[in-house]
C-alpha cells in the first residue's frame, strides 16, 4: 500500500477543491492530476494521495464531512506486446530499454525521452508512432475533440520576438472586437454544436479582468459553453475572479522550459513569474493548458526533453506543441521555420510520457503542410482549434505569418483521414 498512488475523484470542481485544501490543511501531501480514463470524466482533474496516506485521508474527509464520488488506485498505464522479435537488430539495446519501461508502466526519465526524439533509425521512429497512438487511443479514445477560437484582440504590450503581434511591430493592423461582435461569433459557433469556445488575445489591458468576466457571463447565460481564456499573465486574483465567474480552461504557454531562451524570446517576461502563474492557474482548478514552439534560435532537443518533463511533472492538462514560423516585423523574421518532423515527433512523445492530456493538432502545423494536422492526429494528438476569428480581422492576427484558416471543413478532412471519429455533438452539412 506505502508504494501505490491512490485517486479521489469529486463530484464537481469545486469538490476537488475542497478535498485538495482539506487534506492540505491537516498536512496531507496532495498533488492535483489529469483524471484517467476509467473515472468517465473528460478534461477532469483528480486529487493524488500516496497510499500511506489512504486511511487518514478517508478519515479526515468523513470527519470533516467532505464528499467524494470515488476513491481509486493510480495503476500503471501497462502496454503488452511492445517488444517482439520482429523488430532484431533494426532497434538499439538502449531503445529495447525505454520500450521495457513504457510496456511496464514505469516513467521514462529525462535521458528516454532525449532518445525517442533523436532516434534515426526508421524501425524505431515506426514504433514510436505506434506506441503514441495506441495510448492516445487508451487514454482519451478515437474521438478528435473540436473547438472554436476567437482572435478578439491583437493589441498586446509585450515585446515577445517570434510574435508577429508585438507591441513594437507597426507592420500589423491593430483591431479589437467588441463585445456584440464577439457574442455573434460565440452563437454561431454553440448552433454548430461545439462545446468549448477559446476566447484567445494579446495581452491588451483595456481588455481589463472585469471587462473580461462581463463577456464571459454574457456565454454563460446564451450558450453554457466552456470557456477557455488564452490572456496572458494576469495575479493570482484575477484568475480567481475568472474562474469564479465561468472560466473553464487556461492556456499559458511556457514557449520553453531553457531559461536563456526564454528570457531572449520574451524580453519583458521573467520565467519564474510565468512558472508561479502555472502553478495558480493549477491550485484553482483550472484545466491547466501549456505548450511549446519547436525550433526556437538555440533550442536543442535536450530542451525540448525538458519541456516534455515539466508538462508532466506539472500535471499539465492540455498540451499545444506547433513549430516556430517567422513573422514579418519580428527580431526573428528572417530565420526558418521549424521542423516538421521534430514538431510532430514531439507529440508523440509528450503522448507517450503524458498519456491522459489533450493534445491539440496545431493551425501552426497546418499552415506549413496541409496534411500535418492529419500526422499529429496520428501521432497522439486527439483535438482541432478552429480558427473562427471574422474575416475582417483574421489576416491581422499574425502571430506568425501565412496563417491557415482551419475552418469545420478542413477539420472534417482530418479527422476522417484518418479513420477517427468526430464529436457525436457537432452539427455540420
Amino acid at each position: 500500500m506505502e508504494n501505490k498512488d491512490f485517486l479521489i475523484v469529486a463530484h464537481n470542481t469545486a469538490g476537488m477543491l475542497l478535498i485538495n485544501k482539506t487534506l492540505q490543511n491537516e498536512n496531507i501531501n496532495t498533488d492535483l492530476v489529469p483524471a484517467p480514463p476509467q473515472t468517465g470524466t473528460i478534461c477532469a482533474i483528480v486529487v493524488k494521495i500516496k497510499g500511506n496516506d489512504l486511511e487518514a485521508s478517508k478519515g479526515i474527509l468523513e470527519k470533516e464531512n467532505v464528499p467524494y464520488r470515488d476513491i481509486i488506485e493510480d495503476r500503471k498505464l501497462k502496454l503488452q506486446g511492445l517488444i517482439d522479435e520482429k523488430l532484431g537488430i533494426a532497434v538499439s539495446n538502449e531503445f529495447l530499454s525505454v520500450l521495457k519501461k513504457i510496456e511496464n508502466g514505469d516513467e521514462l526519465e529525462r535521458n528516454d525521452i532525449v532518445y525517442l526524439l533523436k532516434t534515426d533509425k526508421p524501425k524505431e521512429v515506426d514504433v514510436i508512432f505506434s506506441t503514441a497512438d495506441r495510448i492516445r487511443k487508451e487514454m482519451v479514445g478515437d474521438v478528435v475533440e473540436i473547438r472554436g477560437a476567437i482572435e478578439f484582440s491583437n493589441y498586446c504590450c509585450k515585446s515577445c520576438s517570434y510574435c508577429g503581434i508585438n507591441a513594437g511591430n507597426r507592420s500589423v493592423a491593430r483591431y479589437r472586437m467588441s463585445e456584440e461582435e464577439i457574442l455573434k461569433v460565440v452563437d454561431s459557433l454553440h448552433e454548430a454544436g461545439i462545446k468549448t469556445v477559446i476566447l484567445q488575445s494579446g495581452e491588451d489591458p483595456l481588455w481589463s479582468t472585469e471587462r473580461i468576466i462581463k463577456l464571459i457571463r454574457a456565454i454563460k447565460e446564451r450558450t453554457g459553453m466552456r470557456i477557455t481564456l488564452s490572456v496572458g499573465e494576469r495575479t493570482k486574483a484575477e484568475y480567481e475572479e475568472l474562474k469564479a465567474n465561468g472560466a473553464d480552461n487556461f492556456l499559458l504557454k511556457i514557449e520553453t522550459t531553457n531559461r536563456k531562451i526564454f528570457k531572449e524570446v520574451h524580453p519583458d517576461d521573467d520565467y519564474d513569474r510565468r512558472i508561479q502563474c502555472s502553478k495558480w492557474l493549477k491550485e484553482l482548478g483550472y484545466i491547466n493548458g501549456s505548450g511549446n514552439i519547436i525550433g526556437l534560435p538555440g533550442q536543442e532537443i535536450e530542451d525540448i526533453a525538458g519541456d516534455i518533463m515539466y508538462f508532466k511533472e506539472m500535471g499539465i492538462n492540455m498540451i499545444g506543441i506547433g513549430p516556430f514560423i517567422p513573422a514579418k516585423g519580428t527580431p526573428l523574421e528572417h530565420l526558418p521555420h521549424g521542423d516538421i518532423k521534430l514538431t510532430v515527433r514531439t507529440v508523440a512523445v509528450t503522448r507517450i510520457v503524458c498519456k491522459k492530456v489533450y493534445i491539440p493538432s496545431t493551425t501552426a502545423l497546418a499552415s506549413l503542410d496541409k496534411d500535418a494536422q492529419v500526422w499529429a492526429l496520428n501521432a497522439g494528438a486527439n483535438t482541432i482549434m478552429l480558427i473562427n476569428t471574422p474575416e475582417i480581422y483574421r489576416g491581422s492576427y499574425r502571430i506568425y505569418d501565412n496563417k491557415n484558416m482551419v475552418d469545420m471543413e478542413s477539420a472534417i478532412y482530418a479527422v476522417r483521414k484518418t479513420g477517427r471519429k468526430l464529436p457525436a455533438y457537432l452539427r455540420y452539412s
